[in-house]
């Protein structure tokens, strides 16, 4: 095994050396030029910390809650689908990682490993969703969501279809064979086809599956469905923020999809204050998009997140080296997150607000 990574980044090039060009090309690239793609990294780039001294931190408080579930970190996992495309134990190792660090995992509808086999790791679980054509796929996981002890149900609104990804359309990707999404209907699984330049599967099964007549009344009919608490994921204006909290929703994730759907988005972390005033305390808000640091979650928490999702860095670390490398991520990220509070003179999570940035 390489020298041990000291650094997220330095997963990055680990994970490419040991991923097929296709699979690496769906899970690093975005939408359209990947402007916002870009623009999620920029993000952080402009803000810098204005460290205070004098300040005890001979302790440092990093454990929080969640819609109930005890967290030993704020950093979790965002959901990403097929995760045996980086390992073959897929999700499984991705939800002991995050059960080995107290970590809040959200589980992708089109995870590849079961949502039970998922739920047996002990981890905090959410479930994420789209809105199908077929509604009984849904009230399908749901009861299964409640059964296996998922703490949540998040579901992405960014979605109408999948965005127009040129990476997948060059390399014409497919899901490798022998890989499915194990937890839905056969009849609403992405399906195959040769390879052939100018042609994403993922994308057409969108088109096919996704339903786009989906508004915000239908978010009545699916809290009536689920006992579970009901978090959106990809808001990124206060006017949706607002609808949000309107419509009765436990949770926010503040999220452009890592770069992956509208190309020239708002980088999430420039959406994030809007939302956080938006809802004004309503429910917790977290965000998505570009973290590869414990800094990055730090300037996020300042922001006024509750909670900060890391997506493609967790698929890096479970592909160098399974649950293990996935669970070097997430410890990496909180080591230097409570660094930097440390560092800061912020010790607690309470004290992190906006006095900690300035612009650059």
């Amino acid at each position: 095994m390489d020298a041990r990574p000291l650094s997220v980044p330095e997963f990055e090039p680990l994970a490419r050396e040991r991923l097929p060009a296709d699979v690496w090309d769906y899970l690093s690239g975005g939408s359209g030029t990947e402007w916002t793609l870009a623009a999620n990294r920029a993000a952080f780039a402009k803000l810098a910390l204005r460290p205070r001294v004098l300040v005890d931190v001979s302790e440092c408080e990093l454990s929080t809650n969640l819609l109930g579930a005890e967290l030993a970190t704020p950093v979790g996992i965002a959901p990403i689908a097929y995760h045996q495309m980086a390992h073959p134990e897929g999700e499984v190792a991705t939800a002991r990682a995050a059960a080995a660090v107290g970590a809040l995992y959200v589980v992708s509808i089109f995870a590849s490993r079961t949502l039970e086999d998922i739920a047996s790791t002990g981890a905090a679980l959410w479930l994420q969703m789209y809105w199908f054509r077929k509604r009984e796929v849904m009230l399908t996981l749901l009861e299964r969501a409640e059964a296996a002890g998922y703490r949540a149900i998040v579901l992405t609104l960014d979605t109408p279809r999948v965005g127009r990804r040129l990476r997948d359309l060059r390399q014409g990707f497919a899901v490798p064979p022998g890989i499915t999404a194990v937890n839905v209907d056969s009849a609403v699984m992405v399906g195959t086809h040769q390879r052939r330049t100018g042609i994403s599967a993922i994308e057409q099964h969108s088109r096919d599956q996704f339903d786009p007549r989906v508004t915000w009344n239908d978010l009545v009919w699916l809290r009536q469905q689920t006992r579970l608490p009901l978090v959106v994921k990809g808001i990124l204006t206060a006017e949706d923020a607002r609808r949000a909290v309107a419509h009765g929703v436990a949770g926010i994730v503040v999220s452009n999809h890592g770069g992956r759907q509208l190309d020239g988005a708002v980088a999430s972390l420039d959406a994030l204050p809007e939302v956080v005033a938006a809802v004004a305390g309503e429910c917790p808000v977290l965000v998505d998009g570009g973290v590869r640091s414990g800094v990055d979650v730090l300037k996020a928490l300042a922001l006024g997140a509750s909670g900060v999702l890391v997506g493609r860095p967790a698929l890096w670390g479970l592909a160098y080296a399974g649950a293990d490398g996935a669970r070097m991520v997430l410890d990496l990220l909180t080591t230097e997150l409570e660094d930097a509070m440390v560092l800061s003179g912020r010790p607690r999570l309470s004290d992190l607000d906006r006095s900690l940035l300035t612009t650059t």
